[in-house]
């Protein structure tokens, strides 16, 4: 069965989940899974986990994402997008280049969102956007929020749409003439899991006192996935038609490069590893710094929790493993399902 990691380039109009539909099909197999959620509008990087990937799923989700959005000044709507409803347009000038990349840029390190009423996050059991539908507005806790880096690409002032017009739902709006006539902002960020983007723009907005809407978005990375490699589903098919589906599939083992790699350093060992049991110090390859600290078996406090990538005496991966330093031993925490008794 196939396992590993597509790099896939999710366009707009698709829901996550209906990529992950069509790849079903394309693939001819059902155990797939995404990491990160896009919405419909958005499009870019979306990791699909293929086969015993999907396990790991859960531990690369909090890495984090480079997006490229495209916000409008001067016009407030209800979702915080051009999908939303108009609540506001601004007549005052608008502020020059230099300022708004100031307030771009202010935003630098972080700060403490506020959720946005339309989106998927839970109040007391129930979804934000479904609230909102019922025209409720109830109260959200600030989330902190890390953004290591953000900058403006570029300003096209009033008349110059750029090309985040191609494809947007204000096309369809009664509106167009409004919002043809706004300047247009295009900024590049690196942020946490939870962070909105389009609530990033409506803050930036507020900040410069005309208001900001966003009207494109594209997830230029996840993880170590980045937009220039990922493919597209019409190229999926011929790839798969090919026969080359498997130099474009991620073994999972790359997603986990930072942690210590460790094989087993006796067939016993091995035996206890294909079975997904425990393993002490000694009986893996381990640096010897790490397998004694004070003339003691590796139990340091320094060394508690450490993940490390566990491999066979041969080097093939198995999964991960974590050391409890209350058992003095690496314990299993996911494994490849190939490679394991369950």
């Amino acid at each position: 069965m196939l396992t590993g990691v597509l790099n896939i380039y999710k366009e707009r109009g698709y829901t996550s989940q209906d990529v992950i539909s069509r790849m079903r099909g394309i693939l001819r197999m059902k155990r797939l899974g995404h990491g990160g959620t896009l919405d419909p509008d958005a499009e870019g990087v979306l990791p699909v986990f293929v086969g015993g990937a999907t396990r790991f799923i859960d531990l690369v989700g909090d890495r984090s994402k480079a997006y490229r959005c495209g916000f409008l000044l001067g016009v407030s709507t209800d979702t915080q997008d051009t999908s939303g409803t108009v609540t506001a347009v601004h007549h005052g000038p608008f502020p020059e280049e230099d300022e708004v990349r100031a307030a771009v840029e202010s935003f630098l390190g972080g700060y403490d969102q506020l959720p946005p009423m339309f989106s998927a996050k839970k109040v007391n059991g129930k979804r934000l956007y479904d609230l909102a539908r019922e025209g409720k507005d109830v109260e959200r806790s600030r989330v902190a929020v890390e953004i290591p880096a953000i900058s403006m690409d570029s300003y096209l002032p009033v008349g110059q749409k750029g090309d985040a017009w191609i494809g947007s739902p204000f096309e369809e709006k009664e509106d167009l003439k409004l919002f043809s006539s706004l300047p247009l902002v295009y900024m590049t960020v690196e942020c946490s899991k939870g962070t909105y983007i389009r609530t990033l723009s409506s803050d930036i907005g507020e900040r410069l006192g005309c208001g900001a809407c966003m009207c494109s978005l594209e997830r230029v990375r996840s993880g170590s996935f980045h937009a220039e490699e990922a493919v597209r589903l019409d190229e999926l098919e011929k790839i798969v038609h090919s026969g080359q589906l498997s130099s474009y599939l991620v073994p999972v083992e790359e997603l986990f490069l930072d942690y210590l790699r460790v094989s087993t350093s006796t067939e016993a060992a091995e035996r206890k590893l294909c079975n997904g049991n425990p393993l002490t110090a000694e009986e893996l390859d381990l640096p010897a710094a790490l397998k004694t600290f004070g003339g003691s078996p590796a139990s340091a406090e320094h060394m508690d929790a450490m993940r490390v990538r566990m491999c066979d005496r041969d080097g093939r991966f198995h999964g991960l493993y974590q050391y409890r330093g209350d058992k003095c031993a690496f314990y299993p925490e996911k494994l490849l399902p190939d490679t394991a008794v369950d």
